[in-house]
Protein backbone atom coordinates (compact mmCIF):
# COMPACT_ATOMS: atom_id res chain seq x y z
CA UNK A 1 0.00 0.00 0.00
CA UNK A 2 1.45 3.34 -1.10
CA UNK A 3 0.91 6.34 1.12
CA UNK A 4 -0.20 9.34 -0.96
CA UNK A 5 1.89 12.19 0.42
CA UNK A 6 1.62 14.49 -2.60
CA UNK A 7 -0.97 14.56 -5.38
CA UNK A 8 -1.98 16.54 -8.44
CA UNK A 9 -5.74 16.87 -8.96
CA UNK A 10 -6.78 18.35 -12.31
CA UNK A 11 -10.34 19.58 -12.64
CA UNK A 12 -10.16 20.37 -8.92
CA UNK A 13 -13.01 22.89 -9.13
CA UNK A 14 -15.41 20.22 -10.43
CA UNK A 15 -17.80 18.04 -8.45
CA UNK A 16 -15.57 14.97 -8.18
CA UNK A 17 -12.19 16.70 -8.20
CA UNK A 18 -13.06 19.07 -5.37
CA UNK A 19 -14.52 16.33 -3.17
CA UNK A 20 -11.41 14.22 -3.78
CA UNK A 21 -9.12 17.14 -2.91
CA UNK A 22 -11.01 17.71 0.35
CA UNK A 23 -10.64 14.07 1.34
CA UNK A 24 -6.94 13.99 0.48
CA UNK A 25 -6.31 17.18 2.44
CA UNK A 26 -8.16 15.74 5.44
CA UNK A 27 -5.71 12.81 5.32
CA UNK A 28 -2.68 15.11 5.32
CA UNK A 29 -1.88 14.88 1.60
CA UNK A 30 -0.36 17.90 -0.11
CA UNK A 31 -2.56 18.70 -3.12
CA UNK A 32 -1.66 20.66 -6.23
CA UNK A 33 -5.10 21.58 -7.53
CA UNK A 34 -5.28 22.53 -11.21
CA UNK A 35 -8.24 24.58 -12.45
CA UNK A 36 -9.24 27.71 -14.40
CA UNK A 37 -11.32 29.58 -11.79
CA UNK A 38 -9.85 30.24 -8.36
CA UNK A 39 -13.19 31.40 -6.90
CA UNK A 40 -14.50 27.85 -7.17
CA UNK A 41 -11.81 26.56 -4.79
CA UNK A 42 -11.66 29.53 -2.42
CA UNK A 43 -12.57 27.33 0.55
CA UNK A 44 -9.69 24.95 -0.19
CA UNK A 45 -7.19 27.82 -0.14
CA UNK A 46 -7.61 28.00 3.64
CA UNK A 47 -5.63 24.74 3.90
CA UNK A 48 -1.85 25.34 3.75
CA UNK A 49 -1.40 21.98 2.03
CA UNK A 50 -3.49 23.08 -0.95
CA UNK A 51 -1.62 24.80 -3.78
CA UNK A 52 -3.83 26.15 -6.55
CA UNK A 53 -2.41 26.27 -10.08
CA UNK A 54 -4.55 28.35 -12.42
CA UNK A 55 -4.09 27.23 -16.01
CA UNK A 56 -5.88 25.82 -19.03
CA UNK A 57 -5.32 22.46 -20.70
CA UNK A 58 -3.14 24.12 -23.33
CA UNK A 59 -0.81 25.59 -20.70
CA UNK A 60 -0.31 22.56 -18.44
CA UNK A 61 3.45 22.79 -19.00
CA UNK A 62 3.38 25.52 -16.33
CA UNK A 63 3.22 22.67 -13.80
CA UNK A 64 6.90 22.06 -14.52
CA UNK A 65 7.60 25.52 -13.12
CA UNK A 66 5.30 25.17 -10.10
CA UNK A 67 6.02 21.66 -8.85
CA UNK A 68 9.52 20.92 -7.53
CA UNK A 69 9.01 17.80 -5.44
CA UNK A 70 8.10 14.15 -5.98
CA UNK A 71 4.41 13.53 -6.74
CA UNK A 72 2.87 10.20 -5.83
CA UNK A 73 -0.38 10.34 -7.82
CA UNK A 74 -1.85 12.48 -10.59
CA UNK A 75 -5.67 12.28 -10.45
CA UNK A 76 -7.05 13.43 -13.79
CA UNK A 77 -10.63 14.76 -13.84
CA UNK A 78 -10.10 17.59 -16.37
CA UNK A 79 -12.28 16.47 -19.28
CA UNK A 80 -14.75 18.94 -20.71
CA UNK A 81 -18.26 18.29 -21.98
CA UNK A 82 -19.61 15.52 -19.75
CA UNK A 83 -23.17 14.37 -19.10
CA UNK A 84 -25.89 16.96 -18.86
CA UNK A 85 -24.63 19.38 -21.50
CA UNK A 86 -24.58 19.93 -25.24
CA UNK A 87 -20.80 19.47 -25.38
CA UNK A 88 -21.40 15.75 -24.96
CA UNK A 89 -21.79 15.66 -28.75
CA UNK A 90 -18.96 18.11 -29.52
CA UNK A 91 -16.47 15.77 -31.18
CA UNK A 92 -13.85 18.51 -31.62
CA UNK A 93 -13.92 19.13 -27.88
CA UNK A 94 -13.73 15.42 -27.09
CA UNK A 95 -10.77 14.96 -29.43
CA UNK A 96 -9.06 17.87 -27.69
CA UNK A 97 -9.81 16.24 -24.34
CA UNK A 98 -8.02 13.11 -25.49
CA UNK A 99 -5.07 15.07 -26.92
CA UNK A 100 -4.50 17.18 -23.82
CA UNK A 101 -4.98 14.29 -21.41
CA UNK A 102 -2.39 12.23 -23.27
CA UNK A 103 0.04 15.16 -23.19
CA UNK A 104 -0.65 15.29 -19.44
CA UNK A 105 0.61 11.71 -19.15
CA UNK A 106 3.88 12.79 -20.77
CA UNK A 107 4.05 15.77 -18.43
CA UNK A 108 3.39 13.56 -15.41
CA UNK A 109 6.23 11.30 -16.52
CA UNK A 110 8.58 14.29 -16.74
CA UNK A 111 7.55 15.23 -13.19
CA UNK A 112 8.38 11.66 -12.09
CA UNK A 113 4.80 11.02 -10.94
CA UNK A 114 4.37 7.42 -9.83
CA UNK A 115 0.73 6.87 -10.87
CA UNK A 116 -1.62 8.56 -13.32
CA UNK A 117 -5.27 7.87 -12.46
CA UNK A 118 -7.67 8.64 -15.30
CA UNK A 119 -11.36 9.26 -14.62
CA UNK A 120 -13.33 7.52 -17.35
CA UNK A 121 -16.95 6.42 -17.65
CA UNK A 122 -18.85 3.16 -17.61
CA UNK A 123 -20.39 4.38 -20.87
CA UNK A 124 -17.24 3.09 -22.50
CA UNK A 125 -19.24 -0.15 -22.53
CA UNK A 126 -21.86 1.43 -24.77
CA UNK A 127 -19.32 2.40 -27.42
CA UNK A 128 -17.58 -0.96 -27.17
CA UNK A 129 -20.93 -2.73 -27.44
CA UNK A 130 -21.72 -0.79 -30.59
CA UNK A 131 -18.35 -1.72 -32.09
CA UNK A 132 -18.84 -5.38 -31.19
CA UNK A 133 -22.46 -5.69 -32.31
CA UNK A 134 -23.51 -2.63 -34.26
CA UNK A 135 -27.19 -3.52 -33.96
CA UNK A 136 -28.32 -0.05 -32.89
CA UNK A 137 -27.47 3.43 -34.09
CA UNK A 138 -24.89 5.05 -31.77
CA UNK A 139 -26.13 7.88 -29.54
CA UNK A 140 -24.31 11.18 -29.03
CA UNK A 141 -23.15 9.68 -25.74
CA UNK A 142 -20.79 7.57 -27.83
CA UNK A 143 -18.82 10.66 -28.87
CA UNK A 144 -18.04 11.36 -25.24
CA UNK A 145 -17.28 7.75 -24.33
CA UNK A 146 -15.25 7.20 -27.50
CA UNK A 147 -13.10 10.14 -26.43
CA UNK A 148 -12.57 8.40 -23.10
CA UNK A 149 -11.67 5.09 -24.79
CA UNK A 150 -9.18 6.78 -27.13
CA UNK A 151 -7.62 8.59 -24.18
CA UNK A 152 -7.31 5.38 -22.20
CA UNK A 153 -5.67 3.40 -25.01
CA UNK A 154 -3.25 6.13 -26.08
CA UNK A 155 -2.57 7.16 -22.50
CA UNK A 156 -1.70 3.64 -21.42
CA UNK A 157 0.59 3.22 -24.41
CA UNK A 158 2.44 6.45 -23.60
CA UNK A 159 2.66 5.44 -19.94
CA UNK A 160 4.16 2.03 -20.70
CA UNK A 161 6.97 3.67 -22.66
CA UNK A 162 7.43 6.54 -20.20
CA UNK A 163 7.88 4.61 -16.98
CA UNK A 164 4.68 5.72 -15.25
CA UNK A 165 1.74 3.64 -14.01
CA UNK A 166 -1.62 4.35 -15.68
CA UNK A 167 -4.92 3.26 -14.13
CA UNK A 168 -8.46 4.00 -15.31
CA UNK A 169 -11.61 4.25 -13.24
CA UNK A 170 -14.84 3.62 -15.18
CA UNK A 171 -17.32 5.61 -13.13
CA UNK A 172 -21.00 4.70 -12.77
CA UNK A 173 -23.53 7.57 -12.61
CA UNK A 174 -22.41 9.77 -9.67
CA UNK A 175 -24.60 11.78 -7.32
CA UNK A 176 -24.10 13.85 -4.19
CA UNK A 177 -23.24 17.41 -3.21
CA UNK A 178 -22.37 19.97 -4.36
CA UNK A 179 -23.24 18.89 -7.91
CA UNK A 180 -24.92 21.40 -10.21
CA UNK A 181 -24.86 19.16 -13.29
CA UNK A 182 -28.03 18.37 -15.19
CA UNK A 183 -27.44 14.66 -14.56
CA UNK A 184 -30.22 12.07 -14.40
CA UNK A 185 -30.21 11.68 -10.58
CA UNK A 186 -30.39 15.45 -10.15
CA UNK A 187 -33.18 15.84 -12.69
CA UNK A 188 -35.29 13.11 -11.08
CA UNK A 189 -34.73 14.39 -7.54
CA UNK A 190 -35.59 17.96 -8.57
CA UNK A 191 -38.83 16.74 -10.14
CA UNK A 192 -39.73 14.74 -7.04
CA UNK A 193 -38.97 17.77 -4.87
CA UNK A 194 -41.33 19.86 -7.01
CA UNK A 195 -44.17 17.34 -7.10
CA UNK A 196 -43.67 16.60 -10.80
CA UNK A 197 -43.99 13.14 -12.33
CA UNK A 198 -40.63 11.98 -13.76
CA UNK A 199 -40.91 10.74 -17.34
CA UNK A 200 -38.61 7.75 -17.63
CA UNK A 201 -37.48 4.83 -19.75
CA UNK A 202 -38.94 1.38 -19.04
CA UNK A 203 -35.86 0.75 -16.94
CA UNK A 204 -35.50 -3.01 -16.83
CA UNK A 205 -31.83 -2.72 -17.79
CA UNK A 206 -29.03 -2.96 -15.24
CA UNK A 207 -27.93 0.40 -13.88
CA UNK A 208 -25.82 1.85 -11.08
CA UNK A 209 -25.53 5.02 -9.03
CA UNK A 210 -22.53 5.83 -6.87
CA UNK A 211 -22.47 8.37 -4.05
CA UNK A 212 -19.65 10.90 -4.11
CA UNK A 213 -18.13 9.72 -0.80
CA UNK A 214 -17.76 6.20 -2.20
CA UNK A 215 -16.45 7.50 -5.50
CA UNK A 216 -13.73 9.52 -3.81
CA UNK A 217 -12.69 6.56 -1.66
CA UNK A 218 -12.50 4.39 -4.79
CA UNK A 219 -10.04 6.76 -6.47
CA UNK A 220 -7.90 7.01 -3.36
CA UNK A 221 -7.84 3.21 -3.23
CA UNK A 222 -6.68 3.14 -6.86
CA UNK A 223 -3.98 5.67 -6.06
CA UNK A 224 -2.78 3.69 -3.05
CA UNK A 225 -3.16 0.09 -4.16
CA UNK A 226 -4.42 -0.05 -7.75
CA UNK A 227 -2.55 -2.20 -10.25
CA UNK A 228 -0.85 -0.75 -13.30
CA UNK A 229 -2.81 -0.78 -16.60
CA UNK A 230 -6.02 -1.88 -14.91
CA UNK A 231 -9.40 -0.42 -15.88
CA UNK A 232 -11.51 -0.62 -12.73
CA UNK A 233 -15.27 -0.39 -12.51
CA UNK A 234 -16.13 2.32 -9.96
CA UNK A 235 -19.51 1.35 -8.58
CA UNK A 236 -21.31 -1.45 -6.79
CA UNK A 237 -20.31 -5.06 -7.15
CA UNK A 238 -23.95 -6.15 -7.33
CA UNK A 239 -26.14 -4.21 -9.75
CA UNK A 240 -29.84 -3.38 -9.72
CA UNK A 241 -32.12 -2.32 -12.52
CA UNK A 242 -32.78 1.31 -13.40
CA UNK A 243 -36.39 0.81 -12.33
CA UNK A 244 -35.36 -0.54 -8.92
CA UNK A 245 -32.97 2.33 -8.23
CA UNK A 246 -35.33 5.11 -9.32
CA UNK A 247 -38.17 3.54 -7.37
CA UNK A 248 -35.97 3.46 -4.26
CA UNK A 249 -35.09 7.11 -4.92
CA UNK A 250 -38.79 7.98 -5.14
CA UNK A 251 -39.54 6.06 -1.95
CA UNK A 252 -36.91 8.11 -0.12
CA UNK A 253 -37.73 11.57 -1.49
CA UNK A 254 -41.48 11.54 -2.24
CA UNK A 255 -43.10 8.17 -1.44
CA UNK A 256 -46.51 9.16 -2.79
CA UNK A 257 -45.24 10.34 -6.17
CA UNK A 258 -45.93 8.49 -9.38
CA UNK A 259 -43.14 7.39 -11.74
CA UNK A 260 -43.97 7.19 -15.45
CA UNK A 261 -41.76 4.34 -16.60
CA UNK A 262 -41.92 3.70 -20.34
CA UNK A 263 -42.40 7.34 -21.40
CA UNK A 264 -39.15 7.09 -23.39
CA UNK A 265 -37.52 4.18 -25.21
CA UNK A 266 -34.82 2.35 -23.31
CA UNK A 267 -31.21 3.31 -23.93
CA UNK A 268 -28.86 0.61 -25.25
CA UNK A 269 -28.19 -1.88 -22.49
CA UNK A 270 -24.63 -1.93 -21.24
CA UNK A 271 -22.93 -5.31 -21.30
CA UNK A 272 -21.38 -5.44 -17.84
CA UNK A 273 -19.82 -8.81 -18.65
CA UNK A 274 -17.14 -6.82 -20.49
CA UNK A 275 -15.77 -5.54 -17.19
CA UNK A 276 -14.88 -7.19 -13.89
CA UNK A 277 -17.13 -5.67 -11.24
CA UNK A 278 -15.05 -7.21 -8.45
CA UNK A 279 -11.56 -6.20 -9.61
CA UNK A 280 -11.23 -3.06 -7.47
CA UNK A 281 -12.39 -4.96 -4.38
CA UNK A 282 -9.92 -7.79 -5.00
CA UNK A 283 -6.96 -5.49 -5.62
CA UNK A 284 -7.62 -2.79 -3.01
CA UNK A 285 -10.41 -3.94 -0.69
CA UNK A 286 -12.63 -1.03 -1.79
CA UNK A 287 -16.38 -1.46 -1.58
CA UNK A 288 -19.27 1.02 -1.63
CA UNK A 289 -20.60 1.70 1.87
CA UNK A 290 -22.95 4.68 1.53
CA UNK A 291 -26.52 4.11 2.69
CA UNK A 292 -28.67 4.71 -0.40
CA UNK A 293 -31.67 6.26 1.32
CA UNK A 294 -29.61 8.49 3.58
CA UNK A 295 -27.37 9.73 0.74
CA UNK A 296 -30.34 10.36 -1.57
CA UNK A 297 -32.18 12.33 1.11
CA UNK A 298 -29.06 14.44 1.77
CA UNK A 299 -28.62 15.13 -1.95
CA UNK A 300 -32.31 15.91 -2.53
CA UNK A 301 -32.32 18.34 0.40
CA UNK A 302 -29.27 20.16 -0.95
CA UNK A 303 -30.85 20.35 -4.43
CA UNK A 304 -33.98 21.89 -2.94
CA UNK A 305 -31.96 24.48 -1.03
CA UNK A 306 -29.97 25.29 -4.17
CA UNK A 307 -33.17 25.74 -6.19
CA UNK A 308 -34.66 28.02 -3.51
CA UNK A 309 -31.61 30.30 -3.35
Amino acid sequence: MMEIKTAVVTGVSGFIGKNLAKKLLSQGTKVYGVCTKIEKVSDLLENPKFICILTTFEQYSVLLERIHEPVDVWFHFAFQGGFGGENLRNYCLQLDNAKYTCSSVELASTLKVKKFIFASTVNELESLGYLNNGFTAPRFTCIYSAGKIATEIIGKTIAVHSGIDFISGLIAMPYGTPNYANSLPNVVMKQLNSGLIPQLISGNNLYDLIYIDDLVDAFIAMGSEGHNLKSYYVGHRTLKTFRELITAMRDAVAPKSHLNFGAYPDAPELDYSMIDLDALYRDTGFECHADFKESILKTAAWLKEAEDR
